[in-house]
């Protein structure tokens, strides 16, 4: 059987993007040599891009969608979301196809999970999911993907994500707001910590057994989880909580 033959195209990543490659590749036209017609997608992935980072793709100053079968000769400009760079209307994914806010972590991003959680973040997190698992919920529910796992965000299925580039919570849940423009979609101290779902106020008595002894005491307002029964005060911590989310809520996008 013959081979078949080898064509070429030129590759340049704008921005963030630049995240993905590695330091020789970064900022500069890339060569990708090709057998058949891959589509444009699989060609940016095999470099290293996922495409849930992508938010407009150029083929010889034309837009073109993922499914665009590469060309020998293609010159490619690859552009990721960009706050404050206009394009035609219509011309980016995220105008086309405007991410939920509704999302699902990975199993190492707990703490995030419960930050987000506390700002009335609709936040999916389970610790036993596999990645295959994560992407069928993410179509599912149509919710955006938050990972340190690039390979996680190259599943076909999965139509928004985003690759966290700090290993650190607070960073992490910065980068978040700001990508997602999240500054006014809070609704702190509504959702279960524990499990996501919005909480309900319970009267003080419906709760009193499980209260501890100064609880009881000191404190009025009660609320519960209607899905693992978890009971809520305003208690010491909460003030330390409303620092938290006041500080959070001045970020800029």
């Amino acid at each position: 059987m013959s081979k078949l033959p080898e064509h070429a195209a030129t590759f340049r990543f704008h921005g963030a993007l630049n995240d993905f490659l590695n330091k020789h590749r970064k900022g500069k036209t890339i060569r990708f040599t090709f057998q058949g017609t891959p589509a444009i997608k699989d060609a940016m992935e095999a470099m290293g891009v996922p495409h849930p980072e992508v938010d407009v793709v150029l083929a010889n100053n034309k837009l073109v969608a993922f499914s665009y079968l590469l060309r020998p000769g293609d010159a490619v400009e690859v552009y990721p979301v960009e706050t404050g760079k206009e394009w035609p209307a219509g011309y980016t994914f995220e105008e086309r196809n405007p991410p939920p806010h509704r999302f699902i972590l990975d199993v190492h991003l707990g703490t995030l999970a419960k930050s987000m959680r506390l700002l009335g973040l609709d936040t999916f997190y389970q610790t036993d999911l596999s990645d295959n698992v994560i992407a069928r919920i993410a179509a599912q529910q149509q919710r955006v993907v938050l990972t340190r796992d690039v390979g996680l965000l190259k599943q076909k299925s999965i139509a928004w994500g985003y690759w966290l580039r700090s290993q650190h919570t607070e960073e992490q849940l910065e980068e978040v707001i700001r990508r997602f423009r999240l500054q006014d979609s809070f609704s702190p101290f509504e959702r279960c910590l524990a499990c996501n779902v919005p909480v309900q106020e319970v009267a003080k008595e419906e709760v009193l057994d499980e209260l501890p002894p100064k609880t009881r005491l000191y404190f009025h307002d009660f609320f519960r989880c209607p899905s693992c029964s978890r009971v809520y005060w305003k208690g010491s911590h909460y003030e330390r909580m409303q620092q938290f989310v006041e500080r959070i809520k001045r970020l800029k996008a």
